[in-house]
């Protein structure tokens, strides 16, 4: 009796209900996330936001957005560009180091069997080694 009651209409308004439910906690803790990490405001105002947020919620949330929209998307998009430049510099490194180091093992080891310190085939186990790290 009770599965005949929930129509389609009752299930897209649970849907609908929920899903904004899901986008209202991701934005107060879009908010919270943005004010814990700003820099240019003191512990104290940070504090302030927080309650405001907290004890009148979508004054606050509203408020906050309506100031600080522009801050937000400035804030976001250089820690964006700082993560990505990051990452770059990584990978630049990552990519130099392991290139540079199997090649300068490769040239340790001629200069070794040019001197006669090691045999030819001990030049290759160093080769092989050296190009499979």
């Amino acid at each position: 009796m009770l599965v005949a009651d929930f129509t389609f209409f009752d299930f897209f308004w649970s849907m609908l209900v929920f899903f904004i439910w899901v986008m209202w906690f991701w934005l107060l803790f879009t908010i919270w996330f943005d004010i814990f990490r700003r820099h240019d405001i003191s512990g104290w105002t940070k504090t302030l936001w927080l309650l405001f947020t907290i004890l009148v919620p979508f004054l606050g949330v509203f408020v906050y957005l309506v100031k600080e929209n522009d801050g937000m998307m400035k804030r976001a998009q250089a820690r964006s560009k700082r993560d990505q430049h990051q990452f770059d510099e990584y990978v630049r490194q990552t990519a130099s180091s392991g290139a540079g180091s199997a090649a300068e093992e490769i040239s340790r080891g001629k200069e070794l069997l040019d001197r006669g310190v090691i045999t030819q085939d001990e030049f290759d186990v160093l080769k092989a080694n050296a190009l499979a790290s």
